[in-house]
């Protein structure tokens, strides 16, 4: 049997408003009480009505619906700054509307930016990026925000962490304990994050003395697999490592179940430190020493600039960058003699 979507008017009668009053309470527009609020959203909801968010951005311009473009949905960073999101976006009396494409080496196609036009006011979107994509992006005229951009263009906004300064201050970690062969498994080399951390590795090595070796550089590509595979490569060098700097946590996950499969202790026999502070550094065994990434941070500061973008207001800068901070557990020590 069929069933007709109820009208406003039908809604309007059962709660003994007027239409008006039903529109402003479904769309969240001031004006009414909450009283008279919670019982038109309890009737639209016992009668099944749910909006045409299509007909609502027409008519009023905005659809109060959120994109978000996120390919890897399962890395911890990204599952943290896409839950901050939809935190963020509820406060705001917005939904969200999640994209993940399942095949990760393709670039998403152009429909994709057509239906996020076509039902939300606008989008944020994660790592990582194809080629173009930020282009194609960036020429769509429709409002975004994007995080951890591998390059800056005036046309996005950007919202990242200090890449930088974190991976500094878990070099000069490893550095004051001792250290001096540290080895670097790195991320994916397109994301702005990978460069940054990449750049800091090579300019702590020059400040504070450490072994230069070409080898003690191996790619981890941000995965837990990279990570193992990476740490086996370094424990087969005649001249291991003292300490491994992985450039996010699941890659020191891979590297630290590598270790111990090696039978070998960690921090006595090799010091291990993450990037991300994702919720199982605290659960692995040791904990992991890490650089915690603002991840509520972020996905708030992605909504907020994306609002802003919406309201059409100009943003005081198109690259908002927040702090991080060193999380020191149980996963570092000071090299054996």
């Amino acid at each position: 049997m069929s069933r007709t979507m109820p009208t406003l008017a039908d809604l309007a009668a059962a709660a003994g408003v007027s239409t008006m009053t039903v529109s402003r309470a479904l769309n969240n527009q001031p004006g009414i009480s909450p009283r008279t609020r919670d019982i038109i959203l309890k009737v639209a909801s016992e009668k099944g009505y749910t909006s045409n968010r299509v007909a609502q951005k027409l008519s009023s311009g905005q659809s109060r619906v959120i994109g978000v473009i996120a390919l890897q949905l399962e890395l911890p960073f990204i599952i943290g700054v896409v839950s901050s999101v939809v935190r963020a976006a509820a406060a705001a009396g917005n939904e969200v509307l999640i994209y993940s494409h399942p095949e990760r080496e393709k670039q998403p196609s152009s429909s994709v930016l057509h239906l996020l036009q076509q039902f939300t006011d606008g989008a944020v979107a994660l790592p990582p990026y194809h080629d173009g994509f930020v282009e194609a992006l960036a020429r769509g005229r429709f409002p975004v925000a994007m995080v951890d951009s591998p390059i800056d263009h005036a046309d996005l906004s950007c919202v990242a962490c200090d890449d930088y300064g974190g991976a500094r201050s878990a070099m000069k970690h490893l550095a004051d304990l001792g250290h001096k062969r540290i080895a670097f498994i790195d991320g994916v080399e397109k994301l702005g994050s990978a460069k940054e951390r990449l750049r800091a590795y090579h300019e702590a090595v020059a400040v504070h003395g450490l072994a230069r070796d070409p080898a003690l550089l191996v790619p981890g590509h941000f995965s837990h697999a990279g990570g193992h595979a990476a740490a086996l490569a370094l424990l087969a060098l005649r001249k291991r490592p003292t300490a491994i700097f992985a450039a996010n946590d699941l890659s020191a996950f891979g590297a630290m179940a590598a270790l111990q499969e090696q039978g070998l202790k960690i921090p006595q026999d090799m010091s291990v430190v993450g990037f991300d502070d994702a919720p199982a550094a605290l659960h692995v065994h040791p904990a992991l020493t890490t650089v915690r990434q603002p991840m509520e941070g972020i996905g708030r500061a992605a909504v907020s600039t994306l609002l802003s973008q919406i309201a059409g207001l100009a943003p005081d800068s198109v690259r908002v960058t927040l702090p991080t901070e060193l999380m020191v557990r149980q996963s570092t020590a000071a090299p054996r003699d």
